[in-house]
């Protein structure tokens, strides 16, 4: 449709047909048009979708006659082509020549090279190789310890500035300042991102001790809330390109909050620009389209900011900061011995394959956990799982276990493990088969339709990150047993910029 809007206003201009054109366009878009008759040249525009430029090296070292220039969704489609970037801003129009370029407004005129600077994004192609495994998502799982030890490379304490990465912020609008304003926390994110946030609540609510509140972005926006100037909104996002999770937070802003944080892991994305302080989970590239190592990277941020909001809170002693930091730092260690489980759930895997449907259960900080365990097994085994606070088992799941239901379990040795075991015995006594994921000193037992995989070590607060790498194996190791596409699982994309 388009493209024959465009046709219709041609008039030997491509770059003037395309500003003609996108005046009438409504919603989200990014576009890059070319014309038989002008095959020197590449015109762009976007609004709300990400476009960027790559300006080609031959341009940059002086031989303007023969500069290659692209346009691009994301600066990873350009790694080992040009690392020369500029991130085109909501309505912008852009025309590539040989050797020569124009960014440009809605008007049509070129803006000054500092209103759109180009900048040096470091994306390696090497990041994309597979190496010796046979999925970028298995390659993603055992990256999980590396990056946790970017993530946390150079956090010698608890400090406000770590969260000042984007640079946005004027005078008395840092991080200090902004965790002394406050007097609660909204979170605002999707699926996996959504996830993580829900497992924060937790962690900010007990730790420090401020009330949070966790929203899916797309539902956020479309109803009428309560703004509360004081909130610290909080957005978390892998690519922080995420269409609807931009949205709902420039709807807070709208709203009258002022104080925006994001989690993320691209430190060039329109999330890190839009917020005036930011955490940069340092993941690497993720290519696999089910989130692994973003996730766990942004529990470890997450962790970080609620220690953080404590400290600024007076609530985080020294004693307490320096043992936060150091289970932190051993989290690669422990990361690795989880890793090491693998067989063990390759066993599961094979009773998974054969099956239509699973259950999900945990409580406490677990159930987020069983909650992104059951979206690994549906994205990419096609597998239908659900997954429940384990304590609502009797207003209504009971109804669907049979023996044919498998029931994963997360069972860390907490406070709420005699809870569970109780909720474990009501699905045994029903013919349910368990799979336990239990801490080594929790005292649960294999039996008939109970299986155990024990976890090395049980982690505290922290057992979150632990506890959902064995629901990420499952995941992977079923996909391969049922021959789905791990990496592209059907109907599904790996940056989410459409609502």
């Amino acid at each position: 449709m388009i493209a024959h809007l465009v046709d219709s206003l041609y008039d030997g201009d491509i770059f003037e047909a395309l500003r003609q054109a996108v005046v009438q366009l409504h919603g989200a878009y990014a576009l890059a048009v070319f014309h038989k008759d002008e095959p020197h040249r590449v015109v762009g525009a976007r609004a709300g979708s990400p476009l960027i430029l790559g300006v080609g090296k031959a341009a940059t070292e002086g031989a303007s006659h023969t500069g290659e220039h692209f346009l691009a969704s994301d600066a990873m489609a350009l790694a080992g082509v040009t690392d020369q970037i500029i991130y085109l801003e909501e309505g912008d129009l852009v025309d590539l020549q040989i050797g020569k370029y124009w960014v440009c407004g809605k008007d049509g005129k070129p803006f000054a090279n500092d209103k759109r600077p180009v900048k040096t994004v470091q994306v390696h192609s090497g990041a994309a190789e597979l190496g010796p495994y046979r999925h970028y998502m298995q390659k993603e799982i055992f990256e999980q310890s590396r990056a946790l030890a970017d993530t946390l490379e150079g956090v010698v304490g608890i400090a406000p500035e770590l969260f000042e990465e984007s640079g946005n912020h004027k005078a008395g609008e840092g991080a200090h300042a902004t965790f002394k304003a406050i007097d609660s926390v909204l979170i605002l994110a999707c699926g996996t991102s959504y996830y993580s946030g829900s497992v924060a609540k937790y962690w900010l609510e007990s730790i420090a001790k401020i009330p949070c509140q966790v929203e899916i972005a797309s539902e956020y926006r479309y109803r009428d809330s309560v703004p509360n100037p004081r909130t610290l909104v909080v957005t978390i996002s892998q690519s922080g390109e995420t269409a609807d999770t931009l949205a709902a937070l420039k709807h807070a802003k709208a709203q009258g909050m002022p104080h925006t944080l994001t989690i993320c892991n691209v430190a060039t994305s329109a999330m890190v620009r839009e917020c005036k302080l930011a955490y940069l989970t340092r993941a690497g590239v993720e290519i696999g389209v089910a989130s692994t190592k973003a996730f766990t990277t942004q529990l470890a941020g997450l962790f970080l900011l609620t220690l953080a909001i404590a400290q600024s809170k007076g609530l985080l002693s020294e004693q307490h900061e320096h043992d936060h930091l150091a289970a932190m730092r051993h989290l690669p260690v422990a990361l690795q011995a989880v890793l090491a489980l693998e067989p063990q759930l390759i066993a599961w895997a094979g009773d998974f394959a054969k099956k239509d449907n699973a259950l999900f259960l945990g409580r406490g900080l677990h159930w987020p956990i069983a909650m992104e365990g059951a979206l690994k097994l549906k994205e990419i085994s096609y597998i239908h799982a659900e997954a429940y606070a384990a304590g609502e088992l009797k207003h209504g799941p009971l109804a669907l276990v049979t023996n044919e239901m498998p029931v994963v379990t997360v069972a860390p040795n907490d406070a709420l493990l005699e809870k569970l075991k109780s909720n474990m015995q009501e699905v045994r006594a029903r013919g349910g088969v368990l799979y336990v994921l239990a801490d080594r000193d929790s005292h649960i037992e294999s039996a008939e339709g109970l299986h155990v995989i024990r976890m090395p070590e049980h982690y505290g607060a922290l057992s979150p990150i632990l506890h959902v790498v064995p629901l990420q194996l499952l995941a992977y190791h079923t996909a391969l047993a049922k021959g789905t596409d791990v990496d592209k699982p059907r109907n599904l994309a790996k940056s989410v910029t459409v609502e």
